[in-house]
């Protein structure tokens, strides 16, 4: 990469660098403006500071980059601190990191290192501009979280930042909600129940799905096109309505068991909830594993054959080693909808199978608690540590099929 950065030409200083960090700085300016009550003037200073800003680093050539970003970002870290305390210096770090990395960036002329010579000024436009709008839906995506991870911090016992927050004083933190989430039975039951359905739930969604995915992957099979869809139908079908024809099947089915079996009610109650969501998640087991079985090498399976292995055999120490990336994969997005899940189990179960989700959902129905914004804390980092998981199997499974390099 650095050689081809060698050969680009740097864009001229006054007529291309400083005009677009200008209008980088007029953005943060206008931010900056708003909350001190004065935007038509924040607008026109960050413009000015942006463009002294790529002039300055423009200037200094010694210096490495990163010395230079860190050094932009302490100056508006100062300045910060002097207008808006501990606050200020976190937007002045923020602010300053930005503006002087992508200053660098386009006077550089980095920004042409990741497109092909003979492209056009549009095209180059269009790849960068591509790249922060990816960005911008990702930042929209994760930026509702941040607010609520945030207020779970909160000291008191409502859902505004207080004072003491903002100004990321000791006294306006606590873990309070926290120790009421985990010593509380009116969340330790649903959290109880969540970790007693969703693994079960699981186990059976991994089971019957993988087994689909197999059975679809033959070319022989008729009707695959028509019965994947089927399957994969849950994940395609608004939830309600999904939910609404389950409660009219697994209803009569409970009174069933209750009548001829003789089972306990609560019994049955989960036995409704962990069918309903293994329902729900085999259709992510089915894509993740078809996915995994498309590079599979079926001449594996048949030469496992000639050597005498029988079909169970072969499926375990031959076929379910490759694809076992997919599966995991599969298995850890079941479980993330099984535990997730809340309109299911309104509508399939009762109050003995109350899960996390659901209580949840009653608490900002009934009680406006903060104690809630802990647990969506807690179901936020594990999702976060299984997706983490899930995008390492991936990469694992593509080393394994020599799509990737080692």
């Amino acid at each position: 990469m650095s050689e081809i950065i060698a050969y680009i030409q740097r864009p001229n200083l006054y007529t291309f660098t400083m005009p677009v960090v200008a209008v980088l700085g007029a953005v943060f300016g206008f931010i900056t403006g708003n909350i001190y009550g004065a935007p038509a003037i924040g607008l026109p200073i960050g413009a000015l500071i942006g463009a002294a800003l790529a002039a300055v680093l423009a200037q200094i050539i010694s210096i490495k980059p990163w010395k230079k970003i860190w050094g932009a970002a302490a100056v508006f870290a100062a300045v910060g601190a002097i207008f808006g305390g501990f606050a200020g210096i976190v937007g002045g770090l923020v602010v300053g990191v930005s503006m002087s990395w992508f200053a660098i960036w386009i006077g550089s002329g980095k920004y042409r290192a990741g497109v092909p010579n003979y492209y056009t000024p549009a095209q180059v436009l269009w790849h960068n501009s591509f790249l922060f709008i990816c960005a911008l839906v990702f930042f929209f995506l994760i930026a509702p979280l941040v607010p609520v991870v945030w207020l779970s911090f909160n000291a008191e016992d409502f859902f505004t930042f207080t004072p003491e927050m903002l100004a990321f004083k000791a006294e306006g933190y606590s873990l309070k909600h926290y120790y009421d989430f985990l010593g509380s039975d009116e969340w330790m039951v649903p959290l109880k129940n969540s970790l007693i359905i969703a693994p079960i739930a699981t186990i059976i969604s991994v089971s019957l799905g993988t087994l689909a995915a197999i059975g679809l992957s033959q070319s022989h099979v008729p009707g695959r096109q028509a019965i994947m869809a089927i399957l994969i139908s849950p994940m395609i079908v608004p939830l309600i309505i999904s939910a609404t024809g389950m409660f009219f099947f697994y209803a009569p089915l409970g009174n069933w068991l209750q009548a001829s079996l003789g089972l306990n009610q609560a019994f049955v109650g989960y036995i409704k909830v962990i069918l309903a969501h293994a329902v729900l998640g085999i259709p992510f087991v089915i894509i993740t594993v078809t996915a995994t079985l498309v590079g599979f090498d079926r001449s594996l399976t048949r030469a496992a054959a000639n050597m005498g292995a029988d079909p169970v055999t072969t499926f375990f120490r031959v076929q379910m080693p490759l694809i076992l990336p997919g599966v995991i994969s599969g298995g850890l997005f079941a479980f993330i909808t099984s535990f997730d899940e809340v309109v299911v189990v309104l509508f399939v179960g009762s109050a003995r199978q109350q899960t996390l989700p659901w209580q949840m959902f009653t608490g900002l129905r009934e009680q406006i608690s903060p104690t809630i914004l802990a647990a969506a804390t807690i179901l936020v980092t594990v999702s976060i540590l299984l997706l983490t998981t899930v995008e390492l199997l991936r990469r694992r499974s593509e080393r394994l099929r020599g799509l990737s390099p080692g």
